[in-house]
């Protein structure tokens, strides 16, 4: 669901929010969040440093706030007073749990180097592309490449996924569409082996639908970062 169906569906129940008046009695918190948002399916409900304000983790990963004393939900980012982005720290530990869930055995395999990389990643992605040049520069780490085409942004992503996946060199077909070289011409076809398809359940199961997401070294990273990058490969 995106954040604004989210919205769509949360503003009636704000407007009966913000007439009820804080508790005296301690509050059942999953009880209250169940009560002001019947239809809200939602994964993790965890405090916060904030008094009085709950984490709220979605069934695909969108993070909202509960104040349950009111019923009130916000939409945001939890910062410290020193700078730390609680929120997407808390998500990338979320995101770093679920690295066991990715069979590496299945990837594409690119690289011997020392440092662990895993990739999410779309065919016709240009971030994805940026950081597959970035990575290839690189004789220091070892890639496990998990293909995930975002057919309705780009229509022709699935079927180079399906080449390079049906490849007897799967390594020099995925650089051969990365570099653009079937930009301009149509990628042959290739028969379904089934690999696409579990890519597909493995990454929405993560709760990603995006691209490009990478792990390196365990270390949750997402989009096009090369000083996020240099500064995991370089420890």
């Amino acid at each position: 669901m995106s954040r604004f169906l989210l919205m769509l569906l949360l503003t009636p129940l704000f407007l009966n929010a913000c007439a009820v008046k804080a508790q005296e009695q301690p509050i059942n918190i999953s009880a209250a969040l169940s009560s002001y948002y019947p239809e809200l399916k939602y994964q993790q409900l965890n405090s916060t440093p904030v008094a009085g304000v709950y984490e709220v983790v979605t069934e695909n990963e969108e993070v909202l706030y509960f104040v349950p004393a009111s019923g009130h939900m916000f939409l945001g980012d939890l910062w410290t007073a020193d700078g730390h982005n609680l929120t997407q720290e808390n998500k990338n530990e979320r995101m770093t749990s679920k690295l066991k869930i990715f069979p590496l055995d299945q990837a594409i395999k690119i690289g011997d180097g020392p440092n662990q990389v895993i990739e999410v990643t779309d065919p016709d992605c240009p971030f994805c592309r940026h950081s597959s040049d970035y990575f290839a520069g690189r004789d220091d780490v070892t890639r496990y490449v998990f293909l995930f085409p975002l057919e309705k942004l780009h229509p022709h992503s699935a079927a180079k996924s399906r080449f390079i996946l049906a490849a007897e060199d799967p390594e020099q077909a995925y650089e051969d569409v990365f570099s653009g070289k079937y930009d301009v011409q149509p990628v042959p076809d290739a028969p379904d082996d089934g690999r696409l398809a579990l890519f597909r359940d493995v990454v929405r199961n993560a709760g990603i639908n995006g691209t490009p997401h990478f792990w390196i070294n365990g270390q949750h990273v997402v989009g096009y970062n090369p000083q996020q990058f240099d500064a995991l490969l370089n420890k």
